[in-house]
């Protein structure tokens, strides 16, 4: 499923690991149901999805292990900083991510929480398989090799 990707002035966090981590088969975008502090906390760009993952419960999709840090200014309204959240898509979408997660051995892995144009916050969802370590070393080398391929063609003309 191709789309654009968020422009860069909306992204509210970003998983720069996942790429190295993990082989992206293809992404999603899902909507997220997030609590008034947490949509605040996001707003100012204190929250951590290195370590969160999406799974399914129930037939449905939720996003865990992401840290939102408590908004201060919301007092005894204020959320839990590592809930499950619920992820906001189509049945037949979350059917086929489940599907794949539990046939293909795949993950369903965030790349990023940005806020759409509508100033809605989304979720771009990988379905990725991990690397192993020899395959890391294979991807950057071949990264150092595009750099120093670069650099010479640069000197020689």
């Amino acid at each position: 499923m191709a789309r654009k990707r968020p422009s860069p002035g909306r992204i509210a966090v970003q998983n720069r690991k996942a790429h190295y981590a993990y082989a992206i088969e293809g992404t999603f975008e899902a909507g997220i149901a997030l609590a008034g502090s947490e949509v605040k906390s996001l707003r100012a760009g204190k929250a951590s999805i290195n370590e969160a993952y999406a799974a399914g419960r129930d037939g449905e999709l939720f996003l865990f292990n992401a840290h939102i840090p408590e908004y201060l200014q919301a007092g005894r309204f204020n959320h839990e900083p590592r809930r499950a959240r619920k992820l906001l898509m189509r049945r037949r979408e979350i059917n086929r991510l489940m599907g794949s997660v539990q046939r293909d051995g795949m993950t369903l892995v965030p790349l990023a929480i940005y806020f759409n144009d509508r100033g809605r916050a989304k979720v771009e969802i990988a379905l990725a398989r991990g690397k192993h370590h020899y395959d890391k070393r294979a991807d950057v080398k071949q990264r150092d090799w595009k750099i120093e391929k670069a650099r010479l063609l640069r000197e020689k003309g």
